[in-house]
């Protein structure tokens, strides 16, 4: 996997970079640009994904998904509770400049309409070199080797961009995952609306056994079961 050059061009799968700043050339090209960056991975039990940057082509997508979930869910994943995302939202989550906001999609191979199974995110807060992560794999693609691929890309992407330490929220009810992350090494910090603040390093090099790896799939597959 490539990185995201310092230039603000935008990494690819081959290496190459596709410039973001020429006139016009984003909003222009972004398929194009999504399409340089996709790549083929396979999990565990031999399955290929696809793993792609997040386009706006994903709005209805995402908003299917979104609908899916119990009210529970949605607000221990992204602290709302809302039954529907608004076009704003799905504007905000799905045109992104994949600089200070970067998400990962990833597909099954299925034609013509692949099913998402996983997606990661990171968003840059005010300090810039802090970020806030998050990361979700289907149920039935759990363990299987997906959550460390996406966590790899997002990674890569995060540090070319300057961003040190990701950042989680979970809520405070979720005793269980707040005990298991601490156990690990995370800071945590009180939050507002009964959330915890937890923060650690962007990993580098052996995700399976990063603490951040660890804390995202945890707070993942607990949050797949609510």
């Amino acid at each position: 996997m490539a990185r995201t050059p310092a230039d603000g061009s935008a990494m690819t799968a081959q290496g190459s970079t596709v410039p973001l700043d020429e006139p016009g050339g984003r909003d222009r090209d972004v398929n194009e640009f999504v399409e340089h960056l996709a790549f083929t991975a396979v999990l565990n039990d031999g399955t290929p994904v696809r793993v792609r940057p997040i386009a706006p082509k994903d709005r209805a997508r995402l908003a299917e998904g979104w609908k899916g979930l119990s009210a529970r869910s949605r607000y221990l994943r992204f602290m709302q509770t809302k039954a529907a995302l608004s076009e704003s939202d799905l504007t905000y989550l799905t045109e992104i400049d994949y600089s200070n906001h970067f998400a990962w999609a990833a597909e099954t191979l299925d034609a013509p309409d692949p099913p998402g199974v996983g997606i990661a995110r990171y968003i840059r807060v005010d300090d810039p070199s802090v970020a806030e992560a998050a990361l979700a794999v289907v149920d039935e693609r759990q363990r299987q080797g997906l959550g460390r691929i996406l966590l790899q890309a997002l990674s890569d992407a995060a540090r070319e961009n300057g961003i040190e330490r990701f950042r989680a929220y979970v809520a405070l009810s979720n005793r269980q995952v707040l005990e298991s992350l601490t156990a690990i090494g995370a800071t945590r910090s009180e939050a507002e609306d009964g959330m915890v603040r937890l923060e650690l390093p962007v990993p580098t090099a052996a995700l399976d056994r990063s603490t951040m790896y660890e804390a995202l799939r945890t707070i993942a597959i607990e949050q797949s079961r609510s």
